[in-house]
C-alpha cells in the first residue's frame, strides 16, 4: 500500500465507524421491529392487563395500556431506524471530509441518543416503568435531547464540509 493509499484509508476511518454503527443499529431495528410485529403483542396484552396499568387517554381516546406501550415500542424501533440511516449518511459525508470534528460530535450524539432514547423506551415497554428501579420515562428526554443536538451538529458540519484531498506529494 502506498503512502497515498494509506493516507486515504486513514482519512476515511471515522466515516467507516459511523457507517458500521448505523448499519448495526439498522439491522437491530429490523429484528426488534419483527419481534414487535410478530411476538410482543401477546406479551404486552398479558403484562399490561394488571390493575396497576389502567387504560390511558391518548388524543381524547381511551386505550388499553397494552396498546399504548406497544405504540411506544414501535416508536423506539422507528426512531432507531431513522437515526441509524442518519448515521450511515453522516459516515459517508465524514469519510470524504477534511473537517470532521462537528460530524464526529454529531455521530456520538446520534449514537448516544439512540441508546438512551430508544433504549429507555425498550426498557420502559418491555420491563415496566420502574424496571431495575429506574424511572425510564425520565431517561428518554435526555436521549431525545442528544438526538436533536446530533442533527443540529450534522447540519452545521454539512454546511462547513470541505472535501478531503490527499497530499499528492507524499
Amino acid at each position: 500500500m502506498t503512502n497515498q493509499q494509506r493516507h486515504a484509508a486513514d482519512a476515511a476511518a471515522p466515516g467507516r465507524l459511523w457507517v458500521a454503527l448505523g448499519a448495526a443499529l439498522a439491522g437491530l431495528a429490523v429484528v426488534l421491529g419483527a419481534l414487535g410485529a410478530h411476538g410482543f403483542d401477546r406479551y404486552f396484552a398479558e403484562k399490561y392487563a394488571a390493575p396497576e396499568f389502567p387504560a390511558r387517554s391518548i388524543a381524547g381516546f381511551e386505550v388499553p395500556a397494552s396498546w399504548k406501550y406497544l405504540q411506544d415500542y414501535k416508536t423506539a424501533v422507528r426512531y432507531q431506524m431513522w437515526h441509524a440511516l442518519g448515521l450511515i449518511a453522516l459516515g459517508l459525508l465524514a469519510a470524504g471530509s477534511r473537517r470532521r470534528g462537528l460530524l464526529n460530535a454529531a455521530g456520538w450524539c446520534l449514537f448516544g441518543g439512540v441508546l438512551l432514547f430508544c433504549g429507555s423506551l425498550y426498557a420502559l415497554t418491555l420491563g415496566g416503568p420502574h424496571w431495575l428501579d429506574v424511572r425510564w420515562g425520565l431517561v428518554a428526554p435526555v436521549g431525545g435531547t442528544l438526538l436533536i443536538a446530533g442533527w443540529a451538529l450534522f447540519a452545521v458540519g454539512a454546511v462547513r464540509w470541505t472535501a478531503h484531498r490527499p497530499n499528492m506529494g507524499e
